[in-house]
């Protein structure tokens, strides 16, 4: 990963972490902030509205990159494992959709043309596009790998700074599917042959 993209990741950790200090002070008395009361309207929190606005483009641009792979991947195994996390991602963004729709936030990609980590860029999806053969394979799993890792990371991040319980059990769900999704990239490349070719170095670790 180039410094750039580890200083954005870094940068959104904070962001994510730091939220959650800040709310135990709205509840405190000694802060002087009074705690929302009864029949008020709740405030959105910004760390979950921060989330779910990184999570949708990355699950937009990764679907992207698996429609490609339905193509242009050259062995059954991959094309078969990209097929099945394209149908789980889809339902993913789904609900991630529907949760930014229940947080009033606005449907505007606020991270376009941004090089987060994680993020499949439109630089990437050109080289995905002109790439053949173990070539467009390796770069489908590298940049999935990416993918995967970056967002089960800042999603676990999420699950403790939330101030929503409907965003935090979102970000929960994601964290544990990001686990069974790398360990199903990890059982791909154990087996090698045509459907991960080398010199991809396969990862033999996931988060969960």
């Amino acid at each position: 990963m180039t410094a750039r993209r580890t200083a954005a990741l870094l940068l959104l950790l904070v962001l994510l972490t730091s939220c959650a200090g800040e709310g135990d002070r709205r509840s405190d008395p000694a802060s002087g902030h009074s705690p929302t009361t009864a029949g008020s309207a709740p405030s959105l929190d910004p760390t979950d509205a921060a989330w779910v606005q990184l999570m949708i483009p990355m699950d937009e641009q990764a679907l992207v990159l698996l429609d490609l792979a339905a193509g242009k991947a050259t062995g059954p195994g991959l094309r078969s494992w990209a097929a099945r996390l394209r149908t789980a991602q889809a339902g993913e963004l789904a609900a991630l959709r529907g949760l930014r729709d229940r947080m009033g936030l606005p449907d505007t990609d606020l991270h376009k043309g941004h090089d987060m980590p994680g993020m499949v860029t439109a630089e990437d999806l050109d080289r995905a596009r002109a790439a053949r053969g173990a070539a467009f394979d390796r770069l489908l799993v590298t940049l999935i790998h990416d993918h995967l890792r970056q967002s089960e990371q800042v999603s676990r991040s999420a699950t403790a700074a939330g101030g929503s319980a409907d965003a935090r059990a979102r970000a929960r769900a994601l964290v544990a599917a990001r686990g069974e999704q790398l360990a199903a990239l990890t059982d791909l490349c154990a087996g090698r042959a045509a459907d991960v070719p080398e010199p991809f170095a396969c990862p033999s670790d996931h988060p969960v």
